[in-house]
């Protein structure tokens, strides 16, 4: 004759049931599963809300499809993807997503790392300097393109080109002269908020304790930056430089706004690109693999971004 023993095993005789321990696993799993439960509706949603939209990219994207020309249809196989690679726009526009995207990050993480050091000073006015200097953040970006556009780059009446006439020299049509600078001038003022408040929250939490033990030793003020402000930062700028990659990439309404992908080609990038090819050529198969070129694009830069900055979560 058999019994349950003390750790919950079930017995093997007649009359013998679950011990303590199974009642308690049992009692566990039940709980569990009601939860698993109440998560998959969200779970499904997402999951369609993602998917759905990239397996009609990807199925669009070996297709003829244009939207103004029924008789254009059937499966193109990778003649889509062919022409897209062969056609000099698409090796432009990704040469300007790169220089974008490399001298924002370079004019947002510099500036956004000086004024965070300025910013952790006191002075006078400092609580109302923070809020002007974070409030552009909080600017649409088809509303910034704008301001910039009419009321500071105008060659005419914009605010630059009146301070030009006052000093005697003659103003700059920017869009005309320097299309790319200039996007890349308001895309850097819209971004250089969000640098300048996550840096400055990291400067604040550097310890006071140890700059005054280099203030001591006879570090100066550069010093101290280099070797204790900076290396601080790390996982901050880190961060910074991840979030505004992902948003970067995709920089489509302040194009839109002032230059429209021109002159030319010089301000398109891959986001105006394939918006040109969706809704001004009307084709829909060549939009679409210039769609999955830039995710997988993305996807490229952002598994490389959450490996850096793991590892230097793990130091």
């Amino acid at each position: 004759m058999s019994a349950t023993t003390a750790t919950g095993v079930v017995g093997t005789g007649p009359g013998a049931g679950p011990g303590p321990g199974v009642a308690a696993r049992a009692s566990e799993v039940a709980p569990r599963r009601a939860r698993s439960l109440l998560v998959v509706p969200s779970v499904g949603v997402l999951l369609i809300w993602s998917i759905v939209p990239l397996v009609m990219t990807l199925w669009f994207s070996f297709k003829n499809y244009n939207l103004l020309d029924p008789s254009i249809h059937g499966f193109a196989g990778f003649d889509n993807y062919t022409y897209l690679v062969t056609d000099p726009d698409f090796w432009v526009s990704l040469r300007n997503t790169l220089v974008l995207l490399a001298a924002v990050l370079i004019i947002t993480v510099g500036l956004g790392t000086l004024l965070a050091v300025l910013f952790n000073q006191p002075f006078p006015g400092r609580n109302v300097a923070r809020v002007l200097a974070i409030s552009p953040f909080f600017v649409m970006p088809t509303v910034a393109a704008l301001l910039w556009k009419n009321l500071l780059m105008h060659p005419i009446y914009g605010v630059f080109g009146v301070v030009a006439h006052a000093f005697g020299l003659q103003p700059v049509d920017w869009f005309a002269s320097y299309p790319l600078s200039s996007v890349i001038l308001i895309v850097s003022w819209e971004w250089l908020p969000f640098a300048l408040l996550i840096l400055l929250t990291a400067v604040q939490s550097l310890d006071h304790e140890q700059r005054e033990a280099a203030r001591m030793d006879g570090a100066g003020v550069i010093a101290q930056f280099f070797f204790i402000t900076l290396p601080h930062l790390s996982r901050a700028i880190s961060v910074v430089i991840m979030i505004e990659t992902i948003f970067l990439l995709s920089i489509f309404a302040e194009i839109f706004v002032t230059t429209a992908g021109g002159p030319g080609n010089a301000t398109t990038n891959l986001a105006f690109l394939i918006y040109a090819r969706a809704l001004l050529q009307f084709d829909i198969g060549g939009a679409s693999a210039g769609g999955v070129v830039a995710i997988i694009l993305a996807n490229i830069v952002a598994v490389f971004l959450v490996r850096s900055i793991a590892r230097r979560l793990e130091v």
